[in-house]
């Protein structure tokens, strides 16, 4: 009851909520993105980057959440309200004060997410410039951060979602996230999207 005035003032003072699908690049962001999608959700992606062999059923990306550092002005975040926007972890809190965010954060192994991003840049013919164990002791601590960062911030709210149980369990989780965000999504059509064959680079 208290978590429902809560939000009732929320949405009073920010207006609709803008809902995020955050996470480490590689770790389920996309996969997210498709469930909210399919269950009914809008979503704001431009469709510049297409699937590829990577993320066979797409990105749902907005090139120009990538420039959150830089922009002074980020209003144009408000055309967000009401609908669902992919950021990359690292731009969490480059998020304008003046919405309400219910952020849905992805999480997964790290050794799979290093794994999973170290072939991504074979494919592109890159080579990872940072060692993996230094690269996952980074992570551990950027996470950290994250949850600090969700319990300091009064427009925020935080769900983590592991990766391995949503493919496990996909309605479990889809009906998880519905009820995180107080919506009528379509869960068994958000369980349908994951593929658990599409579950690649596992630590065990």
């Amino acid at each position: 009851m208290i978590q429902f005035v809560k939000d009732l003032i929320r949405r009073v003072r920010y207006g609709e909520p803008v809902y995020v699908v955050s996470g480490l690049p590689r770790s389920g962001t996309s996969m997210l993105m498709n469930m909210l999608a399919a269950g009914g959700l809008p979503v704001l992606s431009d469709a510049q980057r297409e699937a590829d062999d990577d993320n066979p059923r797409g990105y749902f990306e907005h090139e120009r959440i990538k420039n959150l550092e830089s922009e002074t002005d980020k209003s144009w975040l408000r055309e967000s309200r009401g609908k669902a926007i992919k950021v990359i972890s690292h731009l969490l809190r480059e998020l304008p004060n003046d919405n309400y965010y219910f952020v849905i954060f992805a999480r997964r192994d790290l050794r799979e997410v290093v794994a999973s991003q170290n072939i991504m840049l074979e494919r592109r013919g890159e080579g990872n410039p940072i060692a993996d164990d230094k690269a996952i002791d980074h992570y551990r601590k950027h996470l950290v951060n994250i949850r600090v960062l969700a319990r300091r911030s009064p427009n925020l709210r935080l769900l983590e979602v592991n990766y391995v149980e949503a493919v496990r369990s996909p309605r479990e989780t889809a009906s998880r996230i519905n009820r995180f965000l107080s919506r009528k999504l379509d869960v068994d059509e958000m369980a349908s999207v994951i593929d658990g064959k599409l579950y690649r680079n596992r630590a065990i």
